[in-house]
């Protein structure tokens, strides 16, 4: 067992870097809110990756939140390198409200990130986005809240995703 997979399972993210003709996508389970006040979130990218030169080119990156309805999409991005493997996916792009780089529309959230810090750590750099904008399924939140029915995916193995349908439970109830 390698010990990184006793932190799963992790939610999955898609991550979109880059404007017009020179935009990628790769999944991402290591995303997470770095603070609140602002709203800053931090992921981790191998510096090997095509996404990795085009934030630090760009300087802004988008948080995607998929659903099964994508899995094959994120299984290919997750998978399969450079910009070329996008023509195998139904990911449509749609213009984010507050930076070039694109969304995903038919995703359940995007989180738009202007990058503020990097750091390198390992094999990886952990980027630090200030979040601009979002936009996001109704359906998919209501009440402040996410709705475990909407399909939000985490990662479980190397080639296995688990979803949320099991229901919200309230502690100290």
């Amino acid at each position: 067992m390698r010990p990184y997979r006793l932190l799963y399972p992790m939610r999955t993210y898609l991550i979109i870097a880059g404007h017009d003709d020179e935009v990628n996508v790769m999944a991402a389970d290591w995303v997470t809110v770095v603070s609140f006040r602002p709203f800053m979130v931090g992921v981790a990218i191998a510096r090997e990756r095509y996404t990795w030169r085009l934030v630090k080119r760009y300087g802004e990156f988008v948080v995607s939140v998929p659903n099964l309805e994508m899995l094959n999409d994120v299984w290919i991005v997750g998978t399969k390198h450079g910009p070329e493997k996008l023509r195998e996916t139904s990911i449509r792009f749609v213009p984010s409200k507050a930076i070039r780089t694109p969304s995903i529309g038919g995703a359940l959230a995007n989180v738009e990130c202007h990058l503020i810090d990097e750091r390198n750590y390992g094999d990886h750099t952990w980027f630090v986005g200030r979040v601009v904008g979002s936009s996001y399924r109704k359906e998919a939140f209501s009440d402040d809240r996410p709705n475990p029915e909407a399909g939000f995916l985490a990662h479980a193995s190397w080639t296995d995703f688990l979803t949320f349908g099991g229901g919200i439970y309230r502690a100290g109830e």
